[in-house]
């Protein structure tokens, strides 16, 4: 969740550099897993992989505190993470040049060129290295774009571990952060995974222990949300309030720890749901059906326009999930469970 400006996670872009959109992977066009090995020009066994594919969550933000706007532009935010069982995998394969493919729900919308956090992430770590970034990233979309859910940012943490992994260069873990934050404030959550509280933009983190598993329903809604538009919408809306320095609730964070579903359901809370509301009322009846249907608790999930709902378990998932889709007030609904690992090399 960026403090304010940058492009928004998942957002539209022209293409460029013959990047191209796959749609429907029924034709065979989904990630190729392949690894092995390959001859060089000159003879040599490379001991490279043939492609790598790595899987990334999703990201739920169960509490979301929004400071004042900074000089710079962006806000100091305590942002509690948690990452959710939905994934978009990132496939990164040798090529004569650096281009972007996509395939899945709302692929069309994902930018393929290098506005796209994904081929950002591979010219700044061939930049680290000095090596050229010649390189295909397929981008298997799972996560809902433009949702709030951090689908942009896991692509960027996907490609960067993957190109990290084909081109043999085992940065250092920390410098892979460093690149993380570079990229965006969510970015290095991605590449962590389960639970963090996220300080300065969101990128300063501190892995949080989980004592239990928890159930999500997510309401996809048509359309996306700008993140630096909700920004602004904050800004407008406590325009001449004091705004509180933005701080992590102990109790939520107790109830992580615990694994208890009851209380956290009672501390879920994000500053961004009233701006994104107040561009999107419609959310408000999302958010009624789901409450309705026997969620805990109910929150927009980040800058939205993705709503999340904590269920007692994985049958009132179920149920919750198919309120909310008969209810005529989301595109689709989602079920899944936290905390998910970070972003993860996938087996040959």
């Amino acid at each position: 969740m960026s403090g304010g400006t940058g492009p928004a996670d998942g957002g539209a872009g022209p293409a460029d550099g013959g990047a191209e959109t796959v749609r429907g992977a029924a034709g065979g066009t989904g990630p190729v897993r392949g690894g092995g090995t390959e001859t060089s020009r000159g003879g040599a066994r490379d001991d490279r992989p043939r492609s790598v594919t790595v899987r990334v969550p999703a990201k739920v933000n169960v509490r979301l505190a929004v400071g004042a706007a900074r000089p710079d532009g962006f806000h100091d935010l305590a942002n509690v993470f948690l990452a959710v069982s939905l994934y978009d995998e990132v496939t990164a394969t040798p090529a004569e040049a650096l281009t972007v493919t996509c395939e899945g729900p709302d692929a069309d919308k994902v930018p393929l060129d290098r506005t796209n956090l994904a081929a950002r992430a591979a010219e700044l770590l061939a930049a680290r290295h000095g090596v050229a970034p010649d390189v295909r990233l397929h981008i298997a979309k799972d996560i809902p774009v433009a949702g709030g859910m951090a689908g942009g940012s896991a692509d960027g943490a996907g490609a960067l571990l993957a190109c990290d992994a084909l081109w043999g260069l085992n940065t250092p873990r920390a410098e892979l952060l460093d690149i993380c934050a570079e990229l965006g404030s969510d970015v290095p959550f991605s590449l962590v995974g389960g639970a963090a509280l996220g300080t300065g933009r969101g990128e300063k983190l501190t892995e949080l222990p989980v004592g239990g598993a928890f159930h999500w329903v997510f309401a996809v809604a048509d359309g996306g949300l700008s993140t630096p538009v909700v920004f602004g919408e904050f800004d407008r809306l406590t325009e001449g309030t004091d705004v509180p320095e933005p701080a992590a609730s102990p109790a939520l964070l107790e109830a992580l720890r615990t694994g208890d579903t009851a209380a956290l359901a009672g501390a879920l809370a994000n500053d961004l749901q009233a701006p994104a509301l107040s561009l999107r009322p419609s959310l408000a009846a999302t958010l009624a059906a789901g409450t309705d249907a026997g969620a805990l608790a109910a929150l927009v999930s980040g800058s939205g326009p993705t709503t999340a709902f904590l269920v007692k378990d994985a049958e009132s998932a179920k149920a919750v999930a198919a309120a909310l889709t008969a209810s005529g007030t989301c595109r689709t609904a989602r079920t899944a469970t936290s905390p998910a690992a970070g972003a993860t090399i996938l087996p040959d």
